[in-house]
């Protein structure tokens, strides 16, 4: 298990390194764009310039996350995970309108067929996002951030709006006179797949934002650890948040009617004890203690 130190440290890592090549990528694909007449690779420089801000986002939104709580965020600043992951989401769906309101305009306006070498360039294009795309993934599975998620699906974006932009300049240069809109009509589809990353991006963060239910299978062994804490007697009810990175849980618990506060209290900071210690991204437990309404089961359920 990665420490808050180290995962912010991987993260960065990555987004500095996708800051970089975005930058390089941008300027080569615009300025071929312009000399080798291919207004979807001109589209596609855009797009990722697009992209160097979206990552500055997600650095800034991943800094502001390892902020430790204070009188003010008393819960922590994990919340500016899915903060920067809905920005960048955003960003994806109004970059795919851009390119597909652009795609449109082309196809209505005459323009030259594009020179042959533009092929060359979004060949080293596609090979490199797809290469950021996979190690920022791999990142953002090992951190678990959904910010960091998103940016690698943004590398995708635009390795799917380079390869359509490919295989249109490819036709309008096999077929000739006539064919020039095939560039613009492979960059209107490549949209389509963009906003369609850009909603998968979207929504998961908004239900983060939501403090929507945390997966089943984290809930599941919440309940089993804490239905494992001797005297504990039933786990009534359990809900657990996301918050970023970490898991905020409000635990409901029955216990036998006849123990003291004092007990109950021993009982309660147990329960909090195990489940920070067996699952560290549990940052809080708050635990609410019930008398115990029938007969203690011969074996406690977790649930």
């Amino acid at each position: 298990m990665l420490t808050a130190e180290q995962r912010l440290h991987k993260s960065l890592r990555t987004t500095f390194l996708g800051i970089v090549f975005n930058i390089l990528l941008a300027v080569g694909k615009t300025v071929t764009g312009v000399l080798g007449h291919s207004q979807a690779l001109i589209a596609d420089g855009i797009e990722s310039l697009a992209d160097v801000f979206s990552s500055l986002i997600v650095w800034r939104g991943l800094s502001i996350a390892a902020t430790p709580p204070d009188q003010e965020h008393p819960y922590g600043h994990g919340k500016a995970e899915p903060i920067a992951t809905a920005i960048v989401g955003l960003m994806l769906i109004m970059a795919a309108v851009w390119i597909g309101g652009q795609s449109i305009h082309q196809i209505i306006t005459p323009h030259q067929t594009p020179e042959w070498y533009t092929l060359l360039v979004l060949l080293v294009v596609i090979v490199t996002k797809e290469l950021l795309f996979r190690f920022a993934l791999r990142t953002a599975e090992d951190v678990q951030s959904s910010a960091v998620q998103s940016d690698a699906w943004h590398h995708r974006s635009d390795a799917i709006t380079s390869l359509a932009a490919g295989l249109g300049i490819a036709v309008a240069l096999i077929g000739g006179p006539g064919w020039e809109t095939a560039d613009d009509i492979a960059a209107g589809l490549a949209s389509l797949i963009i906003a369609w990353n850009g909603w998968h991006i979207l929504r998961p963060a908004l239900d983060e934002l939501m403090d929507a239910a945390a997966p089943p299978e984290v809930v599941q062994q919440i309940r089993t650890l804490a239905g494992e804490v001797e005297q504990v007697d039933l786990v009534q009810k359990c809900f657990v948040r996301r918050h970023g990175y970490h898991y905020f849980v409000d635990l409901h618990l029955h216990v036998d009617p006849q123990m003291t506060v004092a007990e109950s209290h021993r009982i309660a900071h147990q329960v909090k004890d195990q489940l920070r210690q067996e699952m560290p991204r549990v940052r809080d437990v708050l635990v609410h203690i019930e008398p115990r309404s029938t007969p203690a089961p011969e074996t406690k359920p977790a649930s």
